[in-house]
């Protein structure tokens, strides 16, 4: 006698060796004995043959309608013998049995399990929904299967438009658009990102990591509600007519300078700060905009503003106007310009003139400094300004050899095209104002400190740098203390400290007492912003490096010292950029003309500061990496694209 049984929700059949009452020990096709429970057995059966049973029966139910079989069920539980018997219209042979438990078991959207063998049939409503259901997952797995199959092909799904940014940037893995995607991806050995920037989905590269940042950071976007700036009181109007010293692009102009002649011979040098403190109470609407932004957003070509466009123009020292400030007096010595005192006011300044690097650096430089040269705008106070800096440097028993190796690259993005030029760190320009904010961040501090003020200050120490709300040395700047509080346009945490200053010099109450938590919470989250933000630029200026090495690739006639790198008689096709490197250590090289570090996988082993030669390879904009060849090491000085 043999026996259909279930197990693990499906039927199996055997040949019954012995029978226990509650057990039976059963012989399967293959000759494999195993030990089957009573409780799951369906059926005894002698015809047809044990390996014939289930193939026979399997067919047998193919050929049963369920609906039909639904509707000859009754309303309450049944076992499956009884509706095989209703079904065919007479006693069901074992074959009959089984194939009608079969066809029930096969359909639980019409009938549901309730025990061994006993079913029941949906109800009508149940089944109308499960069946709307059933067939809403089928379309859906059409559909699945058709998203995959045009993105296999690198077609791009129209319906994938209004996802694009959940898929690339937080993909849910459980619709079927993430589905589709990554069995395409599997299909065809590309990341989504690559799949998707194929398929034409990802249009710009550029914007690909723009709105990743933006995604992450800037979820309800980069617009700002309506607000309206407080009034503040009639501010005195201070005798002088200050500059500032941007870049061509800065709007958000923070600070500004004034050089004035004193009847005793000696120089006061003003030093001024733009003050949106003033119209900016703390929580207010605004500075509730600032707290979560706490910084100004900078990338090649871009920015995203820290405060609301007519709050930076209220507050920022722009050429031919009166404004707002926090300014700092430093009298200096006439003769050897030994600074003599400070003194601190909140008042109104006239900007007279906003100059840029890209029109003063050809006009004050060392070479027309040391030439005596005095033929632009304000050079007589800028060259005072250039005195008494290096002495400012020189007192922080620093030196300006320090900056002779370190270049700042300017990224200006045109037309989609990028051109980066550099400036050498510890220029005149550059020293100007950079000594002149160290000058006011530490003086402010101390006084804060000395006034038991708290403030934001950053610190190092054994050449880590921190911030705290104590005053500690600065090691790196040479300094006992040093805070940010010249850029209050664009960091919050120099807005914050402005607040703090302006209150100590009105002899009022503090706008952050000591142990404010809400000061402990604003150094935290700006740290962790601010780097945040900081990574972005880097990334974004990477990105733009690589665009810069496309375009050089994309030039005729690329490289005229072919013949060194490819051999005499090189055929035309095979030209390719070559580049100056220097070897930072193992791998690891930086290009001479931009500021690109990258791993040169085929560079052999060198010592470190070594110059070489590679050639460029392909470039990948999505994961901000390019592969190259190295050509030679440079033993003498040779011709280098580009120059």
């Amino acid at each position: 006698m043999n026996i259909l049984y279930e197990e693990d929700g499906s039927f199996k059949v055997g040949s019954i060796m012995t029978d226990n009452t509650t057990s039976l020990q059963i012989e399967s096709i293959s000759g494999k004995r195993s030990k089957v429970k009573a409780s799951n057995v369906m059926l005894h059966f002698s015809q047809p043959a044990l390996s014939d049973f289930i193939p026979q029966a399997e067919t047998l139910a193919s050929d049963i309608e369920v609906e039909f079989l639904w509707e000859c069920c009754p309303p309450d539980e049944f076992e499956f013998e009884q509706t095989a018997t209703e079904y065919y219209g007479h006693k069901p042979s074992s074959l009959e049995a089984g194939a009608v438990l079969m066809r029930l078991h096969s359909a639980p959207i019409y009938f549901h399990k309730k025990g061994k063998g006993r079913y029941r049939a949906a109800p009508p409503d149940v089944l109308k929904a499960a069946l709307a259901g059933a067939e809403k997952k089928r379309q859906q797995l059409a559909l699945q299967a058709r998203y995959t199959e045009q993105l296999s092909r690198f077609e791009f799904p129209i319906e994938f438009a209004e996802h694009i940014t959940h898929l690339l940037y937080k993909p849910d893995r459980n619709t079927i658009e993430v589905k589709a995607l990554e069995a395409a991806c599997a299909a065809t050995h590309l990341s989504a990102a690559h799949l998707l920037h194929r398929c034409g989905g990802i249009p710009s590269t550029q914007n690909f990591h723009l709105q990743k940042f933006l995604f992450e950071n800037f979820p309800k976007g980069t617009g700002f509600p309506s607000v309206e700036l407080s009034a503040w009181e009639e501010l005195p109007l201070a005798n002088v007519n200050a500059f500032s010293i941007d870049d061509a692009t800065t709007t958000e102009i923070d600070d500004a300078f004034s050089v004035v002649k004193l009847d005793n011979g000696n120089w006061r040098i003003g030093v001024h700060i733009a003050a949106p403190s003033l119209g900016i109470p703390r929580d207010s609407e605004i500075d509730k905009i600032a707290a979560q932004r706490l910084s100004t957003v900078y990338m090649p070509g871009d920015k995203i503003i820290m405060l609301p466009d007519n709050v930076v123009q209220a507050f920022t020292l722009c050429a031919d106007r009166v404004c707002p400030a926090l300014s700092m007096y430093i009298e200096v010595e006439g003769e050897s310009l030994a600074v003599l005192s400070y003194e601190s006011r909140v008042e109104r300044i006239h900007v007279a003139a906003n100059l840029r690097h890209d029109t003063l650096e050809p006009l004050f430089n060392e070479e027309t400094l040391a030439a005596g040269k005095l033929d632009y705008p304000y050079a007589n106070e800028l060259t005072l300004l250039w005195s008494l800096v290096q002495k400012l440097e020189a007192g922080r028993g620093k030196s300006s050899d320090n900056n002779l190796q370190q270049i700042d690259y300017n990224f200006h993005i045109a037309n989609d095209r990028v051109e980066i030029s550099n400036r050498r760190r510890g220029s005149p320009i550059d020293k100007v104002v950079s000594e002149l904010m160290i000058l006011v961040n530490c003086e402010w501090g101390k006084h804060l400190a000395e006034h038991g003020f708290p403030g934001i200050y950053r610190t190092q120490q054994n050449g880590k740098v921190k911030m705290s709300t104590v005053a500690a040395p600065h090691q790196g700047l040479g300094v006992a203390q040093y805070m940010w509080s010249s850029s209050p346009l664009r960091r919050y945490v120099d807005m914050v400290n402005q607040r703090q200053i302006i209150a100590m010099l009105r002899d009022e109450e503090p706008a952050y007492p000591k142990n404010d938590t809400a000061l402990y919470a604003i150094m935290s989250d700006f740290d962790t912003t601010y780097g945040l933000y900081n990574e972005f630029q880097r990334g974004m200026e990477r990105y733009w490096c690589l665009r810069w090495l496309q375009q050089e690739q994309a030039k005729d006639a690329l490289s005229p010292t072919l013949s060194r790198a490819a051999g005499e008689g090189a055929n035309e096709s095979l030209r390719e950029l070559i580049v100056d490197a220097t070897v930072l250590r193992e791998n690891l090289v930086r290009l001479t003309n931009i500021p690109l570090t990258f791993r040169a996988s085929s560079l052999p082993e060198l010592p470190a500061n070594t110059r070489v030669q590679l050639a460029i390879g392909d470039i990948d904009l999505l994961d901000l990496d390019v592969q190259t060849r190295f050509i030679a090491a440079v033993t003498e000085e040779v011709a280098c694209l580009p120059a």
